[in-house]
């Protein structure tokens, strides 16, 4: 098969959230069809979509290109006053050469959302020469600062800037991004950076900064930036004033540089550099460190055993037996640490009267795990299985989830992160996105539409998981008919279906916990959360395919509100004999009186009307 020889270097995908409406699965799709053998990603100074990005490249038989387009403070990223610039910056286009380009890239990234952020995350010429080794640079679009030179006919300043770039990445790095969306800025510059290039004996790379797949899609991409500015489309002031942000095709291209042939050919040689593979087969767990003079396993085992003195009537031979099995298992796939580093934070949130869970799922199947103080369930007493736990024909990280006191769980995250490195630890990020019913009321907002008609209008979508506008048009004849009636609602629907599913706003996972091998920036950008807590980039799945370790600490209600009766009976009560939660018998007969006639309102997984239903007919 013949490639194209244009490739696409300036992309923006759904995750340069409400700025582009391009999904990721229709990029590739539309790279595919041209023929192109590699595709860029340059969201805006993120890379929430990298890993999605990357597979999705990868089976289509496409090479993926990481980057970023980032912000560069004109002075330094502690400069925070105004410059009359638009957003205080200017842009500079990133792709990732190699492993350290992309662990740069990451360091970049952090930085500019923690320490640059001024309208924007932004970077320095400082902060970049330290970080600029794998990376290969393009000047960027009309917000660049070689563009926006050469716009005021400030050709020496020009010429300084793309030197400093060119000696920073080397020429053979470094090019002059050449674009044209048919706007007059453009046309009047573009001649300035061929003179430039030619001056400075530099190579030159066209690009289309595209923001969504199709000419035709630019309307919806307006409406997506005004939800994301709260304004309606006769407020909107920053629309692009194009309609070429595209996804062009090669041969489209090539006929808008007939003028400068080179610059459609670089990209191709631009994507033959970049040679960045994600590791998606390694795991990277955090070692846990015993005692000094201690071998890990051995400490494992001499735990274990401490715990059977204090935890099962008697050594038997199958305790025994079951204790050498699993810990042989948890040898060979080489969890050990994982275990340790568990039990040590259960440990230390009991040392400070923290109330935990005693276990859930497939870990209460572990005796290991009973032992260590991990959960409170004996497996042996219920004849559990461990290898609906943890088995060596899936060779997955384990998954113990861990419920705290919710008023207290806060304090188990930061001695996870003293413990093993703030650099080392992160809660994980999640995107909410443009459902069903909050993009019909998203839209209909943005356009104009009365309240009452667009409230109108999401109520016929059916209150169901999954629900999608086009389930909606064929199980609901009103919301049919109303589209075909109403050209006003027929166009907030044709709308809304192209922007539905797509992120919306970023927020933190409410339990999930990365704890990294090292620094977590080598492995992906951090982010800050709604309370300035420290996030990963990459959803909870991403995290555990590059094999981060993803573990759940619950915040749990019920546990605070077991925690806070016991107390209040032992202060109404201080002769009453002290209380065990965990020491309560299986057998207890009023217990199951209670549960027979589903008189279980705030106990836990066992409220819901469906689950007292089922009560009441076992």
């Amino acid at each position: 098969m013949k490639h194209s020889d244009f490739v696409h270097l300036h992309v923006h995908t759904e995750y340069s959230i409400l700025d582009s409406v391009c999904r990721i699965r229709d990029l590739v799709k539309k790279a595919e069809e041209y023929k192109m053998p590699a595709l860029a990603m340059t969201d805006n100074s993120v890379l929430f979509g990298a890993v999605h990005f990357y597979e999705t490249c990868k089976s289509a038989g496409i090479k993926p290109i990481i980057g970023a387009e980032v912000y560069v403070a004109p002075k330094n990223l502690k400069d925070k006053k105004p410059c009359g610039i638009p957003f205080e910056s200017h842009t500079l286009t990133l792709l990732v050469k190699d492993e350290k380009g992309y662990q740069n890239l990451s360091k970049l990234l952090t930085t500019a959302q923690f320490d640059g952020f001024y309208y924007r995350p932004r970077i320095d010429k400082e902060l970049l020469s330290q970080h600029a080794k794998g990376l290969i640079c393009l000047s960027g679009n009309a917000q660049s600062e070689i563009f926006s030179l050469l716009f005021q006919d400030r050709l020496k300043e020009a010429e300084k800037v793309a030197d400093f770039y060119a000696n920073l990445f080397g020429k053979e790095h470094f090019y002059l991004e050449i674009q044209d969306h048919g706007l007059e800025r453009e046309k009047r510059v573009n001649p300035k950076l061929m003179e430039c290039a030619a001056k400075m004996k530099l190579k030159m790379t066209a690009t289309n900064d595209c923001h969504y797949l199709n000419r035709d899609d630019f309307f919806a991409h307006d409406i997506a930036r005004c939800i994301y500015s709260g304004v309606t489309i006769n407020e909107f002031k920053g629309s692009y004033g194009s309609m070429e942000y595209y996804f062009k095709s090669p041969q489209e291209m090539n006929e808008l540089f007939a003028f400068c042939p080179e610059a459609v050919h670089s990209t191709k040689e631009i994507a033959e550099r970049c040679y960045f593979d994600m590791d998606l087969s390694s795991r990277h767990v955090p070692e846990f460190n015993p005692p000094t003079g201690v071998n890990r396993d051995e400490y494992l085992l001499e735990l274990c055993r401490k715990g059977i003195k204090g935890r099962v009537d008697n050594e038997s031979v199958a305790v025994k037996e079951r204790l050498l099995h699993e810990i042989d298992i948890i040898k060979k796939m080489g969890f050990v640490s994982y275990f340790l580093i568990v039990a040590d934070f259960i440990h230390y949130a009991k040392s400070k009267g923290i109330p935990v869970g005693p276990g859930r799922g497939s870990a209460a199947g572990s005796l290991v795990a009973y032992l260590l103080g991990i959960t409170e369930i004996n497996p042996l007493h219920h004849d559990l299985l461990f290898e609906r736990f943890l088995n060596p024909d899936r060779m997955t990280l384990p998954d113990i989830d861990i419920d705290f006191c919710y008023d207290r769980r806060s304090e188990v995250i930061e001695y996870v992160r003293n413990t093993y490195g703030e650099h080392s630890v992160a809660q994980i990020i999640t995107f909410g996105t443009l459902a069903a019913r909050a993009v019909i009321r998203d839209v209909g907002r943005v356009l104009g539409i009365p309240l009452s008609k667009v409230d109108l209008i999401a109520k016929m979508i059916p209150a169901e998981p999954k629900m999608t506008l086009v389930k909606a048009l064929d199980m609901e004849t009103s919301f049919r008919e109303l589209i075909k009636e109403d050209k006003e609602v027929e166009r907030l629907f044709n709308i809304a279906v192209k922007l539905e599913g797509l992120p919306r706003n970023t927020s933190t996972h409410a339990a999930g916990i990365i704890i990294a091998k090292g620094d977590l920036t080598d492995k992906m950008p951090l982010y800050p959360g709604q309370d300035k807590e420290v996030i990963t980039q990459f959803d909870g799945p991403s995290c555990e395919k590059i094999g981060l370790l993803k573990m759940d600490f619950l915040g749990l209600k019920t546990l605070t509100v077991l925690h806070n009766t016991l107390k209040m009976v032992r202060e109404q009560n201080p002769d009453f004999p002290y209380l065990d939660i965990n020491a309560i018998p299986d057998n207890d007969s009023r217990t199951y009186d209670l549960l027979n006639k589903a008189n279980t309102l705030g106990v836990f997984q066992l409220e819901s009307s469906g689950m007292r239903d089922l009560m009441k007919r076992l």
